[in-house]
């Protein structure tokens, strides 16, 4: 893409502006020469990410990383509607918030997880017992859960449990404040993976998506 690294930086300062038009009159000059899904792979999730390292540094607010993921989510539903056949419906996401009510880093999760073309389902907040049912019953693969204090994050063990005892194979991974300041909690819990911010959440899940396409692939 001409002027890629130009274009990434000049949507990067839309967003930090907050400011939606400049956003999304960058993106559709740029959607003439190339497909959605490139656009979003090579401008929307590298501003991301480069919003999100600054704010690892302290250089932006975290206002900021959230209203660009609201923007960036709001665009990309325009590139790619919630039933375009090219959204990423597999792997079969969904996003929670286990026995808390803060909703912030799941919602900021959840909306780079759809500016990068992912369609997760969200389910808001809900106990180990109703995540077992949900699972069972929409056949999700992957499970990503916020929490915000330590005795929700220990939950997870007794979900993990009891998604085992069902024979539910789904991959959980966790993030939130307990695990950053137990960097091994997510292990002693049962989770699959863990993740420090949005980021990090859609590079496990693009992993998790390749490990099962390279399982599909062999003989």
């Amino acid at each position: 893409m001409a002027g890629h690294q130009n274009l990434v930086e000049q949507f990067e300062q839309s967003l930090l502006a907050v400011d939606p038009l400049e956003a999304e009159r960058l993106l559709t000059a740029a959607s003439h020469a190339v497909l959605p899904m490139q656009l979003i792979d090579e401008v929307v999730a590298p501003a991301l990410e480069r919003i999100g390292d600054k704010w690892e540094r302290g250089e932006v607010a975290l206002s900021q990383v959230y209203m660009s993921g609201r923007i960036c989510e709001s665009l990309v539903d325009k590139l790619l509607p919630p039933g375009s056949p090219a959204r990423s419906h597999r792997p079969k996401l969904a996003i929670v918030v286990l026995e808390d009510f803060h909703f912030l880093g799941k919602n900021l999760v959840k909306s780079a997880l759809r500016a990068s073309g992912f369609d997760p389902m969200d389910w808001g907040h809900a106990t180990v017992d109703e995540l077992v049912n949900r699972v069972r019953a929409e056949g999700v693969e992957v499970l990503l859960i916020s929490t915000l204090m330590l005795p929700s994050a220990l939950k997870i063990k007794e979900l993990r449990a009891q998604l085992s005892a069902a024979g539910l194979p789904v991959k959980l991974v966790v993030g939130g404040a307990p695990f950053r300041f137990d960097p091994q909690l997510w292990r002693e819990v049962g989770a699959d993976a863990c993740g420090q911010n949005a980021l990090e959440a859609i590079e496990i899940v693009r992993g998790l998506l390749k490990s099962a396409e390279n399982g599909r692939a062999q003989p």
